[in-house]
């Protein structure tokens, strides 16, 4: 299969495009996905193994499922663009594993959500042995969950740049990748700055201003 069919529903259902393209190792586009209305596990593995798709569909909703999202472009090699992901309001294991093992991908998608549930970003990035970069706005972990970072960045690049947000609770480690340049982005002055008090500005790659 070289050409995906049209997927125009805009409110899916519990796993309804669950590894729909698993193995198609010829997939060079992936179909629009407008669906704005998600369910648990709606795209669960649905592009797995698709080693010839080099950019994925954009993903418009703005509130997330349960493992929604969960290892949709697993093992897609050749992926080098993520699509953007603007949902503010996250479900467990919404993004868990979504691109692990995309080898190509350099730059993560920002991630704007301040209050993360558990296991939210687990092993997202697991083994993206190319990425270097990363902007994550957390403020904050939902205490009644677990852990939201298990595994999410094993094995990406030994150096690269992870932007947090200044008015986060959290500290950089062990959500940042180890080897990584942290900085601060200010969502008030919306500038980046060497230090969490925003006294030191540099540009969105840690370059002194």
């Amino acid at each position: 299969m070289t050409q995906a069919p049209e997927l125009p529903a805009t409110k899916l259902d519990s796993y309804c495009y669950s590894n729909m393209f698993t193995g198609c190792t010829s997939l060079t586009k992936a179909p629009e996905l407008p669906a704005t209305t998600l369910a648990a596990s709606c795209y669960f593995h649905m592009f797995v193994g698709c080693t010839s798709l080099t950019k994925a569909p954009e993903l418009p909703a703005t509130t997330l499922a349960v493992a929604c999202y969960s290892a949709m472009f697993y093992r897609c090699t050749s992926l080098t663009q993520a699509p953007e992901l603007p949902a503010t309001t996250l479900a467990n294991s919404c993004y868990s594993s979504m691109f692990s093992e995309c080898t190509s991908l350099t730059q993560a998608p920002e991630l704007p959500a301040t209050t993360l549930p558990d296991n939210c970003y687990g092993s997202m990035f697991y083994k993206c042995k190319k990425l270097n970069y990363i902007k994550m706005m957390a403020i904050n972990i939902n205490v009644s969950m677990n852990y939201p970072f298990e595994s999410w960045v094993y094995g990406v690049s030994t150096t690269g740049i992870y932007v947090m947000n200044a008015a986060t609770t959290l500290t950089p480690s062990p959500s940042s990748p180890g080897g990584w340049t942290v900085i601060y982005y200010n969502t008030d002055s919306n500038k980046y700055y060497l230090d969490k008090k925003c006294t030191k500005e540099c540009d969105d790659h840690g370059n002194s201003l």
